[in-house]
C-alpha cells in the first residue's frame, strides 16, 4: 500500500513522527483526526500468510505478486475483483483463498493482455508463501500447483457464469481528474498531490470486497473527496456548504448522496487498519 491512514483523538496533542514514515496529510471527522503517512522508504511489511488468519491477507497476497510479477495495476485490481466475486459467490472455508488469487492473477493477466507466464505465477506465489525459498523446479509440487491453477481458472470462470466483464473506477477517476485538472489549472493541479493520492485509495480499496457494492462511478470521486479531505485543498467555486447545498461531486454524480459519500470513504479508510495490524505483529 501507497498510504496508511492512522486513527487517533483528536486531542492527542504529543504524538511524535515515527522516524521511517512522514504524514502527508490529515482530515477531521466527528473529533476523530485522520493522519495519512506514506513511508520514507517504500518497504512493504513482508507478512508471514502462513500465520495471518486476518481476512483480507489473500487480497495483499494478489497485489505483492502482482508487484513482483510486475503487472500493471489495472491488472492487479482486476484480479482482486475476480477474487472477490468468486468469494461472494462461495464460501471461502471450502477452497484455498491462495490458490484462487494465483488463478485470479492469471486470468486477470489474459483478460487484460497483460500476460505472464504460469510458471512465474507458481514460483513468485511459492516464494511469497515460503519466504526465502528457492525457485521451484519441475517436480510433484511444481505439476501440483500448475494443475490446480489451470483447474480453478476453469471453477472460477463456471463461478462467475464467464461473465469477465469488469467495469474499473480508473476511467472514472482518469475522466474526473481531467475535468478538474482544468478546473484549478494545470500548473496547480500538478503542484497538488491530490491525483496521486486518489489513484492509490482507489487500487488500495480493492483489498476490500466491499469495493462491488458501490458503482464505480461513485468509487472514484469518493477516492477524490477523500484525497481532497486529507490535503486539505478546496475545489474552486466550491465553498464548504450546509448539508442542503450540491457538493461539487454531484456535478460528476447528481445520484451520489451524501449519506452513501461518506460511507464510501469510511470503507476505504477501514482497509488500512488491517495494514497496521500487519505492522504491529
Amino acid at each position: 500500500m501507497n498510504f496508511a491512514i492512522v486513527v487517533c483523538s483528536s486531542s492527542s496533542r504529543n504524538l511524535k513522527p515515527v522516524e521511517s514514515i512522514e504524514v502527508v496529510g490529515t482530515m477531521q471527522v466527528n473529533n476523530i483526526a485522520l493522519i495519512a503517512v506514506s513511508p520514507k522508504e517504500n518497504r512493504p511489511i513482508a507478512v508471514n500468510y502462513r500465520s495471518q488468519v486476518q481476512k483480507g491477507m489473500p487480497a495483499r497476497f494478489i497485489f505483492e505478486c502482482a508487484r513482483k510479477l510486475e503487472m500493471k495495476p489495472l491488472t492487479s485490481a482486476t484480479a482482486a475483483i475476480l477474487f472477490h466475486r468468486f468469494f461472494r459467490e462461495l464460501n471461502d472455508t471450502e477452497y484455498d483463498p491462495y490458490m484462487i488469487a494465483c488463478s485470479c492473477l492469471y486470468l486477470a493477466g489474459k483478460i487484460k493482455d497483460d500476460k505472464v507466464r504460469k510458471r512465474d505465477v507458481i514460483n513468485v506465489a511459492h516464494n511469497t508463501i515460503n519466504r526465502g525459498a528457492p525457485l521451484l523446479e519441475p517436480c510433484d509440487e511444481y505439476w501440483s500447483m500448475w494443475d490446480s491453477i489451470v483447474q480453478a481458472e476453469l471453477f472460477i470462470a463456471r463461478v462467475l457464469k464467464f461473465d469477465m466483464t469488469i467495469v474499473h473506477p480508473h476511467k472514472y477517476l482518469l475522466h474526473f481528474m481531467k475535468s478538474l485538472k482544468d478546473l484549478f489549472g494545470a500548473k496547480k493541479w500538478h503542484s497538488m498531490p491530490v491525483a496521486r493520492a486518489a489513484a492509490s485509495f482507489l487500487q488500495d480499496f480493492h483489498h476490500s470486497p466491499k469495493i462491488l457494492d458501490f458503482k464505480p462511478a461513485h468509487t472514484a470521486v469518493c477516492c477524490l473527496a477523500l484525497a481532497f479531505q486529507v490535503y486539505g485543498f478546496q475545489v474552486p467555486l466550491m465553498e464548504e456548504s450546509d448539508e442542503q447545498s450540491t457538493q461539487w461531486y454531484n456535478v460528476f454524480c447528481p445520484e451520489l448522496t451524501r449519506e452513501t459519500h461518506w460511507e464510501i470513504m469510511e470503507h476505504i479508510m477501514e482497509v488500512y487498519d488491517i495494514e497496521s495490524n500487519i505492522g504491529e505483529k
